[in-house]
């Protein structure tokens, strides 16, 4: 198992164990048969508790994983005639965020994401994939291109959040995630967003209100990484894994609290072990919620939307709870 996370470690050395013993058997021509069937059984055994009992920690350990399938991965596994735009026309042109038009099942569509690196050179380029303002001007250039050709919108989330550097205090990133919100919120086209990876914060946000949010198996989606939240309250960042259970930041949790409306598998191990099948999966539940959503007309469309997010969260009056522990 190349690249596998330290939890996974078990797994890796079985699997060692199991490859190295059918090479001792042929280059001495033993048979180990039966011995292979058993290691084999056990290393099911094993991989079928471990990928089934997985503690949020771990999810995000696998969501942040090096070799996890991108936007750019997504766009080319399902879309066909991508034209790539670049630049906000006000300053730069952030590498952090891509999009541009494509064809989404021979449908025009304008799809846009968050982008990580695939090695240190390209992360510093991209940023690590955490956008400076410019970033999601551009996003924004895109959407309202789209709303004005009447484009569905597909949005890939994959941030820790918005760069928290002076520069892009300097030039406005609040400002840019809260524009992009209420701009976003009056889209007149349908808007479908996957979390494929880490949804971190308002940097996350800014791409994913849409009328149907997905999120990969795996994937978190939270309003602080853990470690900027372990900082916040025990001044220590190790304590990231604890947190990350308490913040109910997985995809069933995000799904019982009804802040999203769809898990999409993955293959076994995460999205980076068959991206190709992923994608698959990824493809079928975006067009699944697409057609439903290109029956609407412009007025339902916003108040769907608007009617999504309204009804996220759930409180009680205190004389209510009152009443309720008095019964």
């Amino acid at each position: 198992m190349a690249n596998e996370l330290p939890f996974e470690r078990k797994l890796a050395e079985l699997k060692s164990k199991i490859d190295d013993l059918r090479k001792f058997g042929e280059e001495k021509q033993i048979d180990f048969s039966d011995e292979i069937a058993k290691l084999e059984a056990r290393y099911v055994q094993h991989e079928e508790e471990l990928y089934h009992n997985l503690t949020a920690g771990q999810k995000m350990a696998i969501a942040r994983h090096p070799s996890r399938p991108t936007t750019l991965d997504f766009i080319q596994y399902l879309c066909t005639d991508f034209i790539e735009m670049h630049g906000d026309r006000m300053f730069a042109d952030d590498l952090a965020i891509v999009g541009g038009i494509a064809k989404f099942q021979g449908v025009p569509v304008t799809v846009i994401g968050h982008q990580k690196g695939k090695d240190t050179k390209d992360n510093i380029a991209r940023n690590f994939g955490s956008p400076h303002p410019e970033g999601y001007r551009k996003a924004l250039r895109l959407m309202k291109q789209a709303d004005k050709f009447r484009r569905p919108i597909i949005t890939f989330l994959d941030t820790k959040g918005a760069f928290p550097g002076a520069t892009a205090e300097e030039r406005g990133v609040g400002e840019s995630i809260a524009r992009n919100l209420l701009e976003m919120a009056r889209l007149r086209v349908p808007v479908v967003v996957v979390v494929i990876g880490e949804g971190g914060s308002g940097g996350a946000l800014a791409l994913g209100v849409g009328n149907r949010v997905l999120m990969l198996e795996h994937a978190i989606y939270s309003v602080l990484s853990p470690e900027g939240a372990a900082s916040i309250l025990f001044k220590d960042a190790s304590r990231a894994a604890e947190m990350a259970e308490a913040m109910k930041i997985t995809a069933d949790d995000l799904l019982q609290l009804e802040a999203i409306d769809e898990i999409i598998k993955e293959p076994r191990g995460g999205a980076h072990r068959n991206p190709e099948e992923q994608a698959e999966s990824v493809k079928a539940a975006i067009w699944n919620h697409l057609q439903q959503l290109m029956k609407m007309n412009e007025d339902e469309l916003v108040s769907d939307r608007y009617e999504k997010f309204r009804k996220i969260g759930k409180f009680t009056y205190m004389h209510e709870a009152v009443e309720q522990v008095d019964h």
